[in-house]
């Protein structure tokens, strides 16, 4: 299995603004390993960056007028990701701003979608952890990849950094199911057969008078605010 984890950085938010691509970065994954290769350019948009879009990235204008242009690393982009699956994250963001540059090459664009499938690790997140932040940041906390490099925003820097955040939330769902297969039993009971219970005894630990005390003390305190307590009578 193939992947390229891609990202971008842009003049602005919107391509139908005519705001423009300015940094490409991917990295490929075979098999779920990171092989080293990369494909990464910074870009001439011919335009102006918004104030607040080089605050993110901190590429200028300046910086990149003696890039090449889209078009000039068009044909070597579509050599790279051509027989992978797009990792991304928040994927219309890029795509739209890739299928808008192709858009721009000739009469019958390429679209990123007709290349290959895209998975949106935004989405992804959203589904493993709904009502909480799924940002990049957010998911380097939660799945404590080191971000500490990111100062700016950069493609191919985000780009590494989301194949590691990817593969650490997808990682623990795959290790569930090795070694198991159609014929197995389930998981759980593999788990079972492995603990020897002959010979085990519970042992039962009772409150002290003093630590039975201060749990009623501390019931009368809770019952003096909320009402009856359900802790009351629990084990007599």
């Amino acid at each position: 299995m193939r992947q390229i984890v891609l990202d971008t950085e842009t003049t602005g938010l919107e391509p139908e603004q005519g705001h423009r691509i300015i940094e490409i970065g991917c990295v490929e994954m075979i098999n779920r390993r990171l092989t080293g290769r990369t494909f990464h350019h910074y870009l001439n948009p011919e335009r102006d960056i918004d104030p607040g879009a080089q605050e993110v990235h901190g590429l200028s204008a300046a910086f990149l007028s003696d890039k090449p242009m889209f078009g000039d690393v068009a044909e070597d982009l579509v050599a790279f990701v051509g027989d992978a699956e797009l990792v991304i994250h928040n994927a219309p963001f890029d795509v739209g701003f890739l299928d808008a540059e192709f858009a721009r090459l000739g009469p019958e664009p390429t679209r990123v979608q007709e290349l290959c499938p895209v998975l949106d690790t935004l989405v992804l997140a959203r589904e493993m952890h709904p009502g909480q932040r799924n940002s990049l940041d957010a998911l380097c906390r939660r799945y404590q990849v080191d971000n500490s490099q990111r100062e700016l925003h950069g493609a191919l820097l985000d780009a590494r950094i989301l194949a590691e955040v990817y593969l650490a939330m997808t990682g623990g769902q795959a290790a569930l199911s090795l070694g198991t297969d159609s014929k197995s039993s389930s998981a759980r009971e593999q788990i079972e057969r492995r603990v020897d219970r002959k010979g085990l005894k519970l042992v039962v630990l009772r409150a002290s008078d003093d630590e039975v005390e201060a749990h009623e003390a501390a019931l009368d305190r809770i019952e003096a605010v909320a009402g009856e307590s359900l802790w009351r009578g629990l084990g007599h």
